[in-house]
């Protein structure tokens, strides 16, 4: 029967209503939404780059600085097996994408070839690949006593993936200090991050905040001449002079240059108590190969101070006061609750994993903003104006009820954006005017079906049935297929490509709502109060 109970029209007028009041901070001003009562909802849609104008952003991860860094750790790493193994060499050095080692005596490879495979890091395995992932460097050697070790590029191109996953996390953290409204920070090929900002239009303090070229290592003190010695001759050829952090300017260190652990292998910092004493403390903890190579470098190191460098900076230089095997520790020191959490900060997140390059800088201003509101302003209405015009022109009284829930898809996609904060840009609003002509379509296979079962002669209300039954299993299909292509486009798209597939899928969940649901609504009420013998079109 053609009957709608109370229950589900209540509960489809509720929906339209919450969705409606979802709607409604976009119609206010910040400061109209921020004096709304905590129970209402008070977000508004963002608006996109190429809307509101702003900052523009593209960076390159450094790839030949990240494979100098990783050549020059194997090296340090070897020369450390080497003499951990008593094994001589009269070379060990870069060679092109290599590290080579000329051992003294060709009989030690049995000693120095084994440890020296244990440098390597195996690379996980993605979903899509079969078998284990492997490791990412190659050992070979000679019977002269040669030992080549080679990073391959399956283990850098993973080396270069982890380090932009890294960056993007760290570049956000650092942009959100900027206060503004949904950045955003993503992906773009397989070396590259987008950044963009809406609404700053200053590109060089973007690019100042995010620091192109911040690096994180630990490495040990040199202890054998004073800083203001080594300042007035000259410092060891194996170690350099730096200052120290923002907080203590006027503070110098003489530094080893061999580096210990990079910040790469860093996977935690937080701030803490040490329950001996109650006094602040950060702790942090190191992956497998930093854990292996932190215990080696703190057990030979006991009582000798290490620092912590960032961007050039020494920002801690504490004492090891033991051997730390377990891959974890604590720097402890004279810390305050403050100073703690933000050492805790810069070890978790204030390093970026390789250098990266501005590729592209680009700024968007307001006015072209504005302009683009305009123009998309406009089709929106034409196209609705239009469709409108059709639908009543070709349906009447049933046309109006389409144009009526037409106007609450799109006031409903709306008040999605504003729920999930999702950022409105220029093709988002070709979107919008997309969805609503696929909105309407629904409404048309609906009603060229009654059209077809009342012209073969049943009556009405059978005819009405029939149509919305008989048509819901095609527009589910069409509906489908369409959230498919939209979905794949989000995941596989970036930038206004995504902003595009949100706007869409969106749309083709208010469809099932409004083309169907509340379409019926209305045509039962109408039924129910006209008891018509006939169609209106």
């Amino acid at each position: 029967m053609l009957h709608y109970s109370r229950t589900k029209t209540i509960l489809t007028l509720l929906i339209v209503v919450v969705g409606l009041m979802l709607v409604m901070p976009n119609l206010l001003t910040q400061q109209m939404r921020d004096s709304l009562p905590s129970w209402l909802p008070s977000r508004s849609i963002v608006l996109g780059l190429d809307l509101q104008g702003g900052s523009h952003l593209l960076l390159e991860v450094d790839a030949a600085a990240l494979r100098a860094e990783r050549l020059t750790s194997i090296r340090d790493q070897a020369r450390a097996v080497l003499r951990e193994q008593r094994v001589g060499y009269t070379g060990l050095s870069i060679s092109g994408n290599s590290v080579q080692v000329r051992l003294r005596d060709p009989a030690d490879i049995g000693k120095a070839l084994p440890r020296l495979r244990e440098l390597a890091n195996p690379i996980s395995s993605s979903m899509f690949a079969a078998g284990p992932g492997g490791v990412d460097l190659d050992v070979t050697n000679t019977a002269d006593g040669v030992i080549t070790v080679t990073p391959n590029e399956t283990g850098f191109n993973a080396r270069i993936r982890s380090a932009v996953d890294q960056s993007i996390e760290i570049v956000r953290r650092r942009v959100d200090e900027l206060g503004t409204t949904e950045p955003s920070i993503q992906r773009q090929g397989a070396d590259r991050i987008l950044v963009q900002v809406p609404g700053l239009q200053d590109p060089q303090r973007l690019k100042a905040l995010i620091g192109t070229t911040a690096k994180l290592t630990f490495r040990m003190v040199d202890v054998t001449m004073p800083v203001q010695q080594a300042e007035q001759t000259r410092p060891p050829a194996d170690s350099e002079i730096m200052p120290g952090a923002e907080d203590n300017p006027g503070e110098r260190y003489l530094i080893k240059k061999e580096i210990l652990v990079s910040g790469e292998d860093l996977i935690d910092a937080q701030p803490g108590f040490d329950q001996r004493n109650n006094e602040p403390i950060v702790s942090f903890r190191f992956n497998s190969n930093g854990a292996r190579r932190f215990a080696a470098a703190t057990t030979a190191n006991v009582g000798q101070p290490f620092a912590i460098v960032l961007d050039n900076k020494v920002i801690s230089a504490p004492r090891i006061n033991e051997p730390i095997t377990g891959g974890s520790g604590q720097i402890s020191g004279n810390f305050s609750v403050e100073s703690a959490n933000n050492l805790a900060i810069l070890l978790r997140a204030g390093a970026l994993p390789a250098p990266l390059t501005v590729v592209e800088e680009r700024t968007v201003g307001p006015g072209l903003g504005a302009d683009s509101i305009e123009a998309g302003t406009k089709a929106t209405i034409y196209a609705a104006v239009f469709v409108v015009l059709f639908m009543f022109a070709t349906y009447g009284t049933f046309g109006l009820i389409a144009n009526i829930a037409l106007l609450i898809h799109v006031g409903l996609i709306f008040g999605l954006m504003s729920l999930i904060g999702a950022t409105l840009t220029l093709p988002g609003i070709a979107g919008i005017v997309l969805t609503i002509g696929t909105a309407v379509d629904s409404n048309v296979l609906i009603y060229e079906r009654i059209r077809e079962e009342y012209r073969s002669g049943k009556p009405v209300v059978n005819s009405i049935l029939a149509g919305f039954d008989r048509a819901f299993a095609t527009i589910v299909d069409s509906n489908s297929t369409m959230a498919i292509a939209a979905a794949i486009l989000f995941v596989l798209g970036s930038g206004p490509v995504k902003g595009f597939a949100v706007v869409f899928l969106l749309g083709i969940v208010t469809t099932v709502i409004t083309a169907v649901t509340m379409t019926r609504m209305m045509i039962a009420l109408w039924y129910r109060w006209t008891r018509a013998k006939t169609l209106p079109f």
